[in-house]
């Protein structure tokens, strides 16, 4: 069998190892960039195609992917900070042979705007979602616990509110149907509290919370993901692992016991679709699908290019064999607002 691009990405990696720096920043530059080359490499070398037009591969790049095809090296085991990656040709296939996860996906749950850290405005965020057919978007800008990331607090909020409110209305007025939820991604902190007021939640569409902090702990913190599963002010819990590719393996714990509790207190968890975060992972939808805890999915884009790389999430889910049913995306709008207000009724009853 050729090599596919997952195991190019190892064997560049650990090539880089031969070579002086300069070169070794190629090629692992090259490395990380391959999970995102929309083909195969082995597939454009038996064509003649020149590797150049891949993203990283320049000509002395391309030399080293052609003899590494021609005689290829045993394949390292990628270490865990590697592993359970989806590359974005092999997503590709998967829905090549269903397309209909692409076609009936109705919203992306998780974008940001230059309100935060985001490269877009909130109007430009949702011409890129219309442009992909979707309904409804949700802007997920960052709280102010994350000041690295442009974090706001209240008062921002409520004017980006306000603005959503008036984009919207100028949407509406153009004869589309598509709706921006008022959403935030609100910072967690180790016990899974959170950093704005509820007041301020209360008001908004819906609310996503992640771990931004304390990620590369080799013990667990089971307890910690309780306490996000917990949290009343939360419907969905973003990025829930925490994982960086090549980085950190993120929240380490019991994550079984974690689904559960979520799914007893009314929580969604995100399937991002970040090409270096990729999380959940597909052994932990599997453990989702045996749960049956709802799913999102949440590009996490910071450009209108980013929305694309919806496809690893899609793709994940289809491996993973979680039903459309799970997925709340696949939702009309005002069945996932419904969703939501379900989810803060048993978050209500519980402080009951």
């Amino acid at each position: 069998m050729p090599l596919t691009n997952a195991q190019l990405s190892e064997l560049l990696a650990a090539a880089s190892a031969d070579y002086t720096e300069r070169r070794q920043r190629a090629l692992r530059r090259a490395s990380r960039h391959a999970l995102m080359w929309p083909v195969e490499a082995a597939g454009l070398a038996d064509e003649g195609a020149p590797l150049t037009t891949l993203n990283s591969v320049g000509p002395w790049v391309a030399r080293i992917i052609e003899e590494i095809l021609e005689n290829p090296p045993e394949v390292p085991d990628p270490d865990e900070t590697r592993q359970n990656f989806l590359t974005m040709s092999e997503a590709r296939a998967i829905l090549d042979d269903g397309p209909e996860w692409t076609q009936e996906l109705r919203a992306d749950l998780q974008m940001h705007s230059t309100y935060s850290d985001g490269s877009r405005s909130i109007t430009e965020m949702a011409m890129g979602a219309m442009a992909k057919g979707y309904d409804y978007i949700a802007i997920t800008d960052h709280s102010k616990g994350l000041k690295i990331a442009g974090g706001f607090d209240e008062v921002v909020l409520a004017e980006q509110m306000k603005e959503i409110d008036g984009v919207n209305a100028e949407i509406e007025s153009q004869g589309h149907d598509f709706r921006i939820l008022r959403s935030i991604e609100m910072n967690l902190d180790t016990t899974g509290a959170g950093d704005m007021e509820p007041d301020a939640l209360a008001k908004l569409d819906v609310v996503v919370g992640s771990f931004h902090s304390k990620l590369r702990l080799k013990e667990a913190q089971t307890e910690r993901a309780l306490g996000a599963a917990r949290n009343p002010d939360v419907q969905i819990m973003g990025h829930p692992h925490g994982r960086m590719y090549g980085v950190r393996m993120g929240v380490r714990g019991d994550w079984g016991r974690v689904l559960e509790e979520g799914a007893a207190n009314g929580k969604a968890y995100e399937i991002n679709s970040q090409p270096n975060r990729q999380d959940l992972s597909v052994p932990m939808l599997e453990l989702a699908r045996d749960v049956g805890v709802p799913l999102t999915i949440g590009t996490d884009a910071h450009s209108i290019e980013e929305l694309d790389t919806v496809d690893l999430s899609l793709a994940a889910a289809v491996k993973a064999g979680i039903p459309k049913e799970q997925i709340l995306n696949f939702k009309p709008v005002d069945e996932f607002l419904g969703w939501v207000a379900t989810s803060r009724e048993t978050a209500a009853a519980k402080l009951r």
